[in-house]
């Protein structure tokens, strides 16, 4: 039975270097044998069905299809619309009230617990606020990520040591549940 997903690419297309053209993601996302594809906006993310693997094989596929046919490694992360939608639902924080740029999303490629983030000092970063979700870490800053602190504490290598992460703002994270949804 063939399965909706979304891939998010992480670190592509931005400042102008690891450039990867949407047409040409399609393009190598049809050639794995994905049918049904779409990207959506230039930052790394294409949905797409499949009829075979899960998660983790998907992800290490089309991870290698970049490296072949753009010349450099893109870390990939690819979760199913049951997922997706999940994350929507469970989002801590009144979304409804929130500008896109207030609430992201970060998507992990394995579980993460509270010890990851001990040494987060929570207290001297507020208002900004962060939550734990399945894979995913919910994180509220009111001026945006561009001038989080806790953001910048939260993509430390020593707390993302081992996994991949990559970021994604309220409007993607939404736009992505629907675009695998039926």
């Amino acid at each position: 039975m063939a399965t909706r997903y979304a891939a998010l690419l992480r670190g592509i297309n931005v400042g102008g270097s690891r450039k990867v053209p949407m047409a040409e993601l399609r393009a190598v996302l049809e050639g794995l044998g994905h049918e049904q594809v779409r990207t959506h906006l230039q930052s790394g993310q294409a949905v797409f069905t499949a009829g075979h693997g899960d998660e983790a094989s998907l992800a290490a596929e089309l991870a290698a299809a970049i490296e072949r046919n753009f010349g450099f490694g893109v870390d990939v992360i690819v979760r199913d619309h049951a997922y997706l939608k999940a994350v929507v639902d469970a989002c801590p924080f009144p979304a409804a009230t929130l500008e896109a740029k207030q609430l992201h999303v970060t998507y992990f490629s394995a579980p993460v617990t509270p010890e990851r983030f001990a040494g987060i000092d929570r207290e001297a970063c507020l208002p900004e606020e962060f939550r734990l979700g399945d894979r995913a870490l919910y994180l509220y800053a009111p001026s945006g990520l561009g001038r989080s602190k806790l953001a910048a504490l939260l993509a430390a290598p020593r707390v993302t040591k081992g996994l991949i992460a990559t970021t994604r703002n309220w409007n993607t994270v939404v736009k992505l549940a629907e675009l695998t949804g039926d």
